[in-house]
């Protein structure tokens, strides 16, 4: 795994996907697969697959409004991932993102939370989450947006 901006060997047929870090008072949100999908149960930053032609940025905030009905604001990138899953490799970017409008319905997902800092180890995420999350619970500054 690498959490870098460049491109290796690893990461050049990576399927790419963008994930959001959406912060409201004090809070994150999360969001959880779906039982059927890979990692299903599993809790993670919301997001998904971009497509051939669409910027990470475009592709989070189609990806936010499909799976959680939620308009933001995205930001600055925060973490790039790449991380090999047996049969598959994942290039993860993850972006800070502000909330705007609209309150998160599950559309694409199982179920949502608005998490803070100290809950976020109440949740199991999958593998390629680890960085971010140690870079999440290290960075105090972002939960007192």
């Amino acid at each position: 795994m690498k959490n870098d901006s460049g491109t290796d060997s690893a990461s050049a047929g990576a399927i790419e996907v963008s994930a959001g870090v959406v912060f409201r008072g004090g809070e994150v949100l999360i969001t959880q697969r779906r039982a059927g999908d890979h990692l299903g149960g599993l809790w993670e930053f919301p997001g998904g697959k971009k497509h051939p032609g669409e910027s990470y940025e475009d592709c989070l905030r189609r990806e936010l409004m499909e799976e959680l009905g939620i308009e933001v604001e995205v930001g600055e990138r925060f973490a790039a991932v790449t991380h090999d899953y047996p049969g598959k490799t994942v290039r993860l970017e993850f972006f800070l993102c502000r909330w705007i409008r609209e309150e998160p319905r599950a559309l694409g997902c199982a179920d949502f939370a608005w998490v803070n800092r100290g809950q976020l180890a109440d949740y199991k995420f999958p593998a390629a989450d680890e960085q971010l999350l140690e870079k999440l619970r290290e960075t105090r500054s972002l939960w007192e947006r």
